[in-house]
């Protein structure tokens, strides 16, 4: 099953950012996986499924937009643990 969420914005929007109109509803999309990702709310597999890429290519996106795919908090509490 697939759902849509209708998203409205102003053409100045993608304008500004020199994109046509289905790449800037694209960078939504995928800035709102990521984001959803960085925030714990779902996985780099499901962002992934969700993007139809690899979660190989999901996880070479997180550096694109510079969010890290480890939980620093996760690894501290590995480092103290060890």
């Amino acid at each position: 099953m697939v759902n849509t969420i209708s998203i409205e914005y102003p053409n100045f929007l993608a304008n500004s950012m020199r994109m046509s109109k289905v790449d800037f509803e694209s960078e939504i999309k995928f800035s709102a996986l990521i984001k959803l990702f960085e925030l714990g709310k779902i996985s780099t597999g499901s962002a992934s499924k969700a993007l139809g890429i690899s979660r190989i290519e999901f996880l070479e996106l997180l550096g694109k937009y510079k969010v890290s795919f480890l939980n620093l908090d996760d690894v501290d509490l590995d480092y103290e643990n060890a």
